[in-house]
């Protein structure tokens, strides 16, 4: 991801999360951390985007800071693709687990994160800005 994709990336980000999207000064605070920390990606369908994901790696943690896909793309294995992606780059850098947030309320995210291993390890009550809790989760990285 460049700052050339905030536009697309940014409208995807309000789409999918209306009740807490990132700024785009937060977005572009991520992206000033690369690839030092952090590491983005977006998915093109047909050169439009259509999808991104992020991860935070330090020492030997990570952590996916957003994967987000465009509503009429979910399902198609666009946002598996980014979280390989990312889980990758995790193991390139040294990280032993990666951890993530994932809302309670959305059991297809859940899903797909058990699919790749990842545990439930906790929740954070009223994590997010309507007050939803995150359900806190981690995988052991290879290594």
């Amino acid at each position: 991801m460049t700052e050339d994709d905030l536009p697309a990336v940014m409208a995807i980000e309000r789409a999918t999360f209306p009740l807490d999207a990132w700024s785009e000064g937060m977005m572009r605070g991520e992206l000033a951390d690369m690839p030092r920390t952090r590491h983005y990606v977006v998915a093109l369908v047909d050169g439009e985007i259509v999808g991104y994901a992020g991860l935070a790696a330090a020492a030997d943690q990570a952590d996916v800071q957003t994967i987000a896909v465009l509503e009429k793309h979910r399902g198609t294995g666009i946002g598996s693709a980014m979280l390989t992606a990312l889980l990758a780059e995790a193991g390139r850098r040294g990280a032993r687990e990666i951890f993530l947030e994932v809302r309670a309320d959305n059991p297809r995210a859940q899903a797909v994160y058990r699919h790749f291993g990842f545990e439930e390890i906790g929740v954070r009550r009223r994590y997010y800005d309507d007050g939803t809790d995150a359900i806190m989760m981690r995988r052991k990285l290879d290594g």
